[in-house]
């Protein structure tokens, strides 16, 4: 089994920064890929950025130039940096795992972000 905490959401004004965290510990098998999840109130959760353990990254069209996302393969540990952050940036950020050889993703708690106007 594979755990993930998240960490370093909170409260921010529009146009502040955030950087989360995500440790995923508890299993002996190597991390292929690691990704952030948002859902915004009443909404569905939406990809917002992955990162492959070779360095490929993925972001939402929505969060280009204002997000990025890193690995630290070492720490088994996924990072978002969040610059300029908007109003529609507010809900939970979850962060999720894929192990190599396995279809299945392993996800955190989730963390709040929210982003005051």
């Amino acid at each position: 089994q594979l755990q993930l905490v998240e960490s370093g959401g909170g409260l921010v004004q529009v146009g502040g920064s955030l950087r989360l965290s995500c440790v995923a510990s508890g299993s002996d098998s190597s991390i292929n890929a690691m990704g952030w999840h948002h859902r915004a109130p009443g909404k569905q959760r939406e990809s917002v950025a992955f990162v492959t353990s070779d360095g490929s990254t993925n972001y939402a069209d929505s969060v280009k130039g204002r997000f990025t996302i890193s690995m630290d393969n070492a720490k088994n540990t996924v990072y978002l940096q969040m610059n300029s952050l908007k109003p529609e940036d507010t809900g939970v950020y979850s962060c999720y795992a894929h192990l190599y050889g396995s279809w299945r993703a392993y996800w955190g708690q989730g963390t709040q972000v929210t982003v005051s106007s």
